[in-house]
């Protein structure tokens, strides 16, 4: 039998990236309230779990590895030949679940020929292929069983520092050193993407761009 991996714990020295309020014991018809009471664009993203409402406001941190995290995939997407639709924070509603999420990032890869050209439908439709979640400060989600749960293949978590890249095998994650989407790109170059990308992320996706042609191709 697959055993899940723990929860990853924050590391309370990091710089704080999000700021976030819970609220128990709401029903899927009030998290449906408050999601249609709030603006089609805004700042915040719910997460809807069984009861449990965590509404997250990202900070510039969290923003930041977000969306480098997202230059990289689409990146390495592009280097490899590969097809892509990306979902960003998409509502992904399972009511049946009773689940909701806005991811930070999402993406159809593998399947992406199933939902191109069209609004993906998520009561039909497979989830995304790969999601992405920056969680720098502490969650009361429980995000691994959370998107184990909703079928996610490919779940990844950034805490500010370390990549955590969970690979769903038998309904639960287990945690792999390397992507199955992109096998031959160790974690590492996450990681030097990102400090590159602090001075200026252009050059980070050049960099990365001459790293792949150089060393696997």
């Amino acid at each position: 039998m697959v055993v899940a991996p723990p929860e990853p714990k924050p590391d309370l020295q990091r710089p704080v990236g999000e700021q976030r309020v819970v609220l128990q014991d709401v029903t899927w018809g009030g998290y449906l309230q408050i999601l249609g009471a709030l603006p089609p664009r805004r700042g915040s993203r719910l997460t809807y779990d069984d009861g449990v409402l965590e509404i997250t406001v990202p900070l510039e941190e969290h923003e930041f590895s977000a969306n480098n995290i997202a230059y990289f995939l689409l990146t390495l997407v592009e280097l490899m030949g590969l097809k892509l639709k990306s979902m960003g924070s998409t509502t992904m509603n399972y009511p049946g679940l009773q689940k909701g999420a806005e991811p930070d990032k999402a993406f159809y890869i593998q399947n992406q020929a199933r939902v191109a050209g069209r609004n993906v439908d998520f009561s039909q439709d497979p989830p995304p292929d790969l999601v992405v979640e920056v969680d720098i400060t502490h969650t009361d989600i429980l995000k691994n069983q959370f998107y184990a749960r909703l079928g996610v293949p490919e779940f990844w978590r950034f805490d500010g520092k370390v990549l955590r890249i969970y690979q769903l095998q038998d309904a639960v994650y287990v945690e792999v050193e390397r992507s199955p989407t992109f096998p031959l790109v160790p974690k590492e170059w996450l990681y030097q993407f990102l400090d590159r990308a602090r001075l200026d992320e252009i050059a980070a996706v050049q960099e990365l761009r001459s790293q792949f042609q150089k060393e696997l191709t």
